[in-house]
């Protein structure tokens, strides 16, 4: 997601440097650049030339912030132009509250995710806000869409209605608020079907089944590979539907991100939730300024967090944050602090989430982030209960041997203990860097534990130099 258009503007904005304030040939090359990259990413040609105009507008005449280039300026004034356009830092998303149940309409065209998505929110609204919501498949045109959600519910322990798809979706509608009413369901979602192009049969049977439905809220899902054509569906949707919010499906594939960041300025509707994968839990809350954030390669700390909480238990993470603070984080506690990080989901994807780390990734491609932990778990696998609690006891005939029953080189054990000592070394550090000493410092961790429960998450808990050990780097 993006990783073309970040790749484009950080060179960009390498770039602009030096000088006392902002040149108009300065500024005027870097907007060509900026232009050009975000048109490559399919981003919808007004758009683009709105953000450009706007950019040049605040930069120029502009005295350079103190401690700021020219370059960190304009990155500055673009992330603000950037989050504008997403739907501003004051978007919410809905509260999914009135009278029960509050219906949740799904549209898109065939294949944009909407039987997916579906599954999706339900789970989002049942974990996240613990609303009690049931589903109904009222796709009528493609009955492997009705067991496709039926298989989805049934895997995420959401009920859903065996809609008699036969009788037409009108009458699906019908029986399924009847449902939903008796069963007296918070939120009913509502997955209507799709076509491979708008079309009059499609909004008129969109229609008779908002009149029987009333939906408080209506969402349409695009495809984010889709490309610019997305915004005319989008277009179209509104205007014959008249859609509250957006979503935008597959933003984990090879998208280049044109759709996300045109559809809000396009069509003025929100967008409210992204796709990020193909599982049920693989839905994120759209916050502009968190966007705004990983298009610029500056992570996204806020999401981090909450993949952190959903994972590590308040207990685990303050227990981890003291170990370390303590100096008695052992190889043991790493083997659990990295089975926690991968509960977080891929590692790939939890790197992007932190700040410079995506220029590090860059410089580690070819490098595959899972096996280089399934590579250090089977180094630490492969020593003794002993040796996990004290690595000091690891002496050359052990390491050989470690090496033998991990598949690994005895230099790849060494690199590894050399930086895992490092990272203990760096964890002392803290206790004495404006903490006020060792309890004071492990108090402050715990606090941070118990307001992120995840002491056992990134921050302090990776390698020096954003190396994976064993790697080499």
């Amino acid at each position: 997601m993006f990783d073309k258009l970040t790749e484009r503007l950080t060179g960009t904005f390498k770039k602009l440097s030096g000088g006392a304030g902002l040149s108009e040939a300065q500024v005027d090359e870097g907007l060509k650049e900026i232009r050009r990259s975000l048109l490559e990413a399919d981003v919808h040609f007004r758009v683009a030339r709105e953000v450009c105009d706007k950019i040049r507008e605040k930069a120029l005449g502009q005295k350079v912030w103190e401690k700021l280039s020219p370059g960190q300026q304009v990155v500055q004034i673009f992330h603000d132009e950037l989050v504008a356009v997403l739907g501003g830092v004051d978007q919410q998303l809905p509260a999914f509250a009135g009278k029960p149940p509050v219906v949740v309409l799904i549209a898109g065209l065939q294949g944009s995710g909407k039987t997916t998505f579906s599954a999706k929110l339900a789970l989002y609204l049942t974990k996240k806000l613990r609303k009690t919501v049931g589903i109904l498949p009222a796709d009528c045109a493609r009955p492997a869409a009705k067991e496709q959600l039926l298989t989805l519910a049934r895997r995420i322990d959401v009920p859903a209605f065996d809609s008699p798809i036969e009788r037409g979706a009108v009458e699906v509608a019908r029986q399924g608020l009847a449902w939903a009413q008796k069963e007296f369901f918070d939120v009913l979602i509502v997955d209507t079907a799709g076509r491979q192009q708008v079309d009059d049969e499609l909004m008129t049977e969109l229609a008779d089944v908002e009149k029987i439905l009333a939906p408080q809220e209506k969402f349409l899902v695009l495809d984010s590979m889709i490309g610019s054509q997305g915004l005319e569906v989008a277009r179209t949707f509104n205007e014959k539907v008249r859609l509250t919010g957006l979503i935008l499906a597959k933003l984990d594939g090879d998208s280049r991100g044109g759709v996300a960041l045109s559809a809000r300025s396009v069509t003025g509707l929100p967008i409210y939730f992204a796709g990020v994968g193909e599982k049920p839990e693989d839905l994120e809350a759209f916050h502009p300024s968190r966007m705004a954030q990983r298009i610029l390669g500056m992570g996204d700390v806020m999401t981090l967090i909450e993949k952190a909480k959903e994972s590590i238990s308040e207990e685990d993470a303050m227990a981890s944050a003291e170990k370390m603070m303590g100096g008695r984080f052992n190889l043991e506690d790493f083997r659990d602090h990295l089975r926690r990080m991968k509960s977080m989901g891929p590692l790939e994807g939890l790197m992007k989430l932190i700040p410079g780390m995506g220029q590090a990734m860059q410089q580690m491609k070819g490098i595959d982030p899972e096996k280089e932990m399934k590579r250090i778990e089977a180094i630490i696998n492969s020593m003794t209960r002993e040796e996990r609690g004290n690595h000091g006891i690891l002496n050359g005939r052990r390491r050989e041997r470690i090496a033998k029953g991990s598949g690994t080189t005895v230099a790849e054990i060494n690199r590894f203990i050399k930086q895992f000592v490092e990272t203990q070394k760096m964890m002392k550090q803290l206790t004495k860097l404006g903490l006020g000493g060792k309890g004071k410092a492990m108090a402050k961790m715990a606090q941070m534990a118990k307001t992120m429960k995840g002491g056992g998450g990134f921050p302090g808990g990776g390698f020096p130099g954003g190396g994976f050990p064993g790697s080499g780097g």
